[in-house]
């Protein structure tokens, strides 16, 4: 009954923000609350729920988010996005622009989380997409798929590392057999899916400008590669440091520090100010001006991606995610794909990745006991599982429809397609490693 109830809710979400035109926000608290009712949670607690789901999912991302938006803003007004793209255009050429931007999402997608890789590489999306007038949806999809795969499959990312502890897997060879699976899924999903949808037209934010400045203007190469790419060099450099030193509390606990996101995003746009803007003439008081309108281009946004964080609170809370991954439990089907079934049940379900993989361990780790399967592939049977039909009740989906500006039918027939298509391709291959391996 109360998988039930749960489908009829999402089903519900969709007509209101599709049919009746509801603000995605409003559309959310009014499902979210409708839920709870119905799954028989006390009212006091659903009150509770509502906050701790906003409050949780905003408080994770909300300054990563802003701060991403800020140094976006300066990234794109002060040409150094369009200095990286006329580079890009030199090297690869049109003809081969989307491997270029699978591997620019690849690359940057290692060390950084998916939320702050996103936020990081929009204004390069936009000004290659301006530049070359091509379709946003063709020139952004492949590098946002290899994000998403460095997020769902491989460590250090948060799902992944968390898996690894889980099953008791080794870090180093999960890493290893999630870049075989990680290179064909990008592929697939990325460079040649977007084949598919170069028709998909978009009404994207005007957050970016779409004139190119002269030449003269524009900051040198290496300025704009540094400054546009500085959180990725500050994560992988604190990563390196922890690991080298990891004997060393005191220099592993400041390397921790210094790599934790919002740290890194506060540092590069301190830096990026004055690299990016006092530097080369731009008054202090400009570039705080441009940040307010960064951040005024996105309120909305973080108000959609707080309040899918209200749904999913609502079905954590009132246990329907556990008992439906029990009634999962009791199929007779091989480990590694029951693994992913659940995991892409859950993540219909409960919308994010990491609480769909979390959920399902409990359910699946003493399969690796009883089977002897192989604990590095059951960490990536969930990690591709949770990847698995990003929808309406995921913050990812709604930070990519409101960005691109498409109807929910196209972000549905890009988005969700791509993350499924990254998932299904993530299950094929473990069960080929599995196959080849063991």
């Amino acid at each position: 009954m109360d998988f039930l109830i749960l489908i009829i809710c999402i089903t519900c979400l969709v007509l209101l923000i599709t049919w009746v035109k509801l603000n995605p926000f409003l559309a959310f608290l009014i499902i979210s609350i409708i839920a709870g009712l119905l799954l028989g949670m006390p009212m006091s607690n659903i009150a509770k729920s509502v906050n701790k789901g906003i409050g949780d999912t905003l408080g994770s991302l909300v300054i990563v988010i802003v701060l991403g938006a800020m140094l976006g803003k300066l990234v794109a007004e002060s040409g150094a996005a369009q200095k990286i793209t006329n580079e890009m255009r030199k090297i690869f050429g049109e003809k081969y622009l989307v491997w270029a931007m699978s591997l620019t999402g690849f690359i940057v997608g290692i060390p950084l989380y998916y939320n702050v890789g996103f936020v990081l590489m929009i204004p390069i999306i936009f000004s290659v997409s301006y530049s070359y007038k091509l379709p946003l949806v063709y020139v952004g999809l492949p590098m946002l798929a290899s994000l998403s795969v460095m997020h769902g499959f491989l460590p250090p990312h948060p799902s992944p590392m968390a898996l690894v502890t889980q099953f008791h897997a080794d870090m180093a060879t999960t890493f290893f057999y999630g870049l075989m699976i990680a290179i064909p899924a990008i592929i697939i999903a990325g460079p040649l899916f977007s084949r598919t949808i170069k028709n998909i037209k978009s009404n994207s934010l005007k957050v970016f400008p779409s004139q190119d400045m002269p030449d003269e203007k524009l900051p040198g190469i290496g300025n704009s590669i540094f400054s546009s790419l500085l959180p990725v060099l500050l994560i992988a450099a604190t990563a390196a440091l922890a690991k080298i030193f990891s004997t060393n509390t005191q220099v592993k606990n400041i390397a921790d520090f210094l790599g934790d996101p919002t740290l890194v995003m506060l540092l590069t746009i301190i830096i990026a100010t004055y690299t990016l803007g006092i530097a080369r003439g731009t008054k202090l008081t400009d570039i705080m001006n441009l940040y307010v309108e960064a951040v005024k281009d996105i309120a909305m946004i973080l108000l959609i991606i707080g309040s899918a964080g209200i749904l999913k609170q609502i079905f954590i809370d009132s246990g329907v995610g556990t008992e439906i991954a029990t009634a999962l439990g009791a199929w007779k089907l091989p480990p590694l794909l029951l693994a992913w079934i659940i995991t892409a049940i859950l993540r219909i379900c409960l919308g994010s990745a990491t609480i769909a993989g979390l959920t399902a361990v409990g359910v699946v780790y003493p399969l690796t006991l009883q089977t002897h399967v192989d604990p590095n592939l059951m960490v990536l049977s969930v990690g591709a599982g949770s990847i698995f039909c990003s929808h309406v009740n995921d913050s990812a989906f709604w930070l990519y429809k409101e960005y691109f500006g498409l109807s929910m039918k196209d972000t549905f027939r890009s988005w969700s397609l791509m993350e499924t298509i990254v998932s299904l391709v993530g299950l094929v291959g473990v069960l080929l490693l599995n196959q080849i391996l063991f």
